[in-house]
């Protein structure tokens, strides 16, 4: 009983700590701040401020001005002026977001199974594993965004958006933004989450082998 008090309790953090990165990461997906440019406007006497994310861009002038509205300008993978790495990570965010959204359902179910007794040791000892591979790939995917994304920052890389979006294709700075760093920490929670489910499959399976 102790073992099983000791196992629900680690299962209990697991799943907090993948419904955390699950929101994390789903909160990135559509987020525009991932890349925060800094470009100068039709004033040269005030600096613009840009946030590109996956799916939109985002302008807001005048950013020492706390009162200023963006205008924002959506775009998919079908637009020929989007760099690959933004392509890849648009795939692999989305993918990431569908399949910590399965393994969330899935952790949900076999937590609630576990305090209710509907299966046996052996029984929720595979999806356990299977949920724990499932955030590890996860995490990967997610970190890789981030590592595209953080190599362009780093490298000062612009983007040739149309002339509609009033933004130059060379800029002053570039820094990560809020979403980008969202990201990462859910890469983090997900791959700390992924070893908790493996690491508790690899004891229980230790403590069945040994009763034997």
């Amino acid at each position: 009983m102790k073992l099983i008090h000791k196992s629900t309790n680690r299962q209990l953090r697991g799943l907090a700590l993948a419904t955390m990165a699950w929101v994390l990461c789903s909160t990135s997906v559509d987020h525009p701040e991932w890349r925060v440019w800094h470009f100068q406007g039709p004033d040269v006497s005030k600096s613009n401020t840009a946030f590109v994310g996956m799916w939109r861009m985002c302008i807001y002038p005048y950013a020492n001005n706390s009162d200023n509205v963006g205008v924002c300008h959506r775009y998919s993978y079908h637009n020929t002026f989007i760099p690959t790495d933004i392509r890849v990570s648009q795939h692999l965010m989305l993918v990431s977001s569908l399949l910590s959204l399965i393994g969330t359902v899935t952790i949900t179910v076999s937590v609630w199974n576990m305090y209710t007794r509907k299966q046996q040791k052996k029984v929720f000892c595979n999806p356990f594993c299977f949920i724990g591979i499932l955030n590890i790939i996860v995490s990967s995917f997610v970190s890789l965004s981030f590592l595209l994304n953080y190599v362009s920052i780093k490298r000062q890389v612009g983007i040739a958006f149309p002339p509609s979006f009033h933004v130059p294709s060379l800029l002053y700075t570039q820094e990560i933004g809020s979403a980008m760093v969202a990201a990462g920490v859910a890469a983090f929670l997900f791959l700390s989450s992924g070893i908790i489910f493996i690491s508790f499959n690899f004891s229980l399976d230790t403590y069945v082998y040994c009763r034997v």
